[in-house]
């Protein structure tokens, strides 16, 4: 039972991350295709929006290793999580700040 315990545990991250980046390059697809991707006039505000989506995955890494400090959980487990709901985060970011 360990060692199936053992690999729920190391595939879950990749399954719930994985999931997230179909759906958000999938949605990014879309929009490029559309031809409705984000674009501002002045260079500063195209920068920052395009950093939204990166931003946001440093800080999900940031939490996880906070979280993994706090709590009995494994720092891998935690920074990969982090880093796929700060995409999640990042995208939502970018949707509202166009």
């Amino acid at each position: 039972m360990g060692l199936a315990k053992g690999i729920v545990y190391a595939i879950t991250p990749v399954v719930i991350v994985g999931g997230i980046v179909l759906f958000v390059i999938g949605r990014l697809k879309d929009k490029y295709n559309q031809g409705n991707l984000g674009k501002k006039k002045s260079t500063n505000a195209q920068i920052f929006l395009d950093s939204l989506i990166p931003m946001g995955m440093i800080f999900g890494c940031a939490i996880g290793v906070i979280l993994s400090i706090f709590f009995p959980i494994s720092i891998l487990y935690t920074v990969s999580l982090g880093a796929g709901i700060g995409y999640l985060f990042g995208y939502f970011a970018y949707e509202i700040y166009i």
